[in-house]
């Protein structure tokens, strides 16, 4: 089983670079990052877990900047995202940077797409709530169309491209009905999730991982379903605290990469909790 990382990457916490050379020379498989512009001070929208929001949350680096310094400094780590906001980014220019990045890195990066839970950020960058999802989805099909390998024209509900000539192109060939760098849909089971990633996406990027001997023969009747390849699904669960026994039950249910979470801090205990990690390489 490959073991990734993620990590609140922030302006206080250890670097990109050293924290990408640190994992490629442990051995392990990747370095996937969060996404957050801001965080507006007066919200309503309650933290996920519960309580305060973390402070990391409004000092998060960027994520394609960081991860094209961890490219620059290895060969084999896999990079990504977890996730990328899609709906927050003009798709054109998002376009460009995930193929540039991915063509910097020779085919490395993996593009973790989610909606989102902020609504207060969401809406600074004028997503309606209600539709972000569809926004999301509409805005996929318009950089595949960007991606694709002929002058591609897209017209959508809310966004368009002109046939036009992008380069450079994911590294990645087209694959069913997907074009681009390797895409995880991450978010909560449930049949509209599970469509999305049947339509436009290589797999599910589960965070914490937890009910997936319940969902996962769920997805696989969708994936199905959509006519894709019973053996191309990918599930990668994401921020995983690991355990041997966690590890070896999703093994039993066919997973072959884990992103495991690292604290947002300092180069001492990041490094310190990849020492103790090192046993589930």
């Amino acid at each position: 089983m490959r073991i990734a990382v993620t990590i609140f990457l922030t302006d206080e916490t250890i670097a990109p670079v050293r924290l990408a050379r640190e994992l490629e020379a442990r051995g392990f498989a990747g370095l996937y990052l969060p996404e957050h512009t801001h965080i507006p001070v007066e919200r309503t929208t309650p933290y996920p877990a519960g309580g305060d929001l973390p402070r990391e949350y409004g000092r998060t680096l960027d994520p394609f900047v960081a991860l094209g310094q961890a490219a620059a400094v290895t060969e084999r780590l896999g990079l990504g995202t977890g996730i990328t906001l899609v709906a927050q980014h003009d798709p054109i220019d998002l376009a460009k940077q995930i193929a540039t990045l991915d063509h910097l890195s020779g085919g490395r990066f993996t593009l973790g797409v989610g909606f989102g839970w902020n609504v207060e950020e969401a809406a600074d960058h004028g997503v309606r709530w209600r539709t972000r999802r569809e926004l999301g989805r509409d805005r996929m099909a318009l950089m595949r169309a960007l991606w694709a390998e002929e002058p591609t024209a897209y017209e959508g509900e809310f966004g368009s491209v002109r046939a036009s000539s992008a380069f450079p192109k994911p590294v990645q060939k087209p694959r069913g009905p997907v074009t681009g760098p390797r895409t995880l849909v991450g978010g909560a089971a449930g049949p509209k999730l599970f469509t999305h990633i049947a339509e436009y996406a290589d797999g599910w990027m589960p965070i914490g991982g937890r009910g997936l001997t319940e969902s996962l023969p769920v997805l696989r009747s969708v994936w199905a379903d959509a006519g894709r390849d019973a053996g191309a699904l990918q599930v990668v669960p994401y921020a995983v605290f690991p355990s041997a026994g966690k590890l070896a039950h999703y093994a039993e249910l066919g997973i072959e990469e884990v992103v495991v979470q690292l604290p947002p801090a300092g180069e001492a205990e990041v490094l310190g909790v990849l020492d103790a990690y090192g046993e589930y390489l």
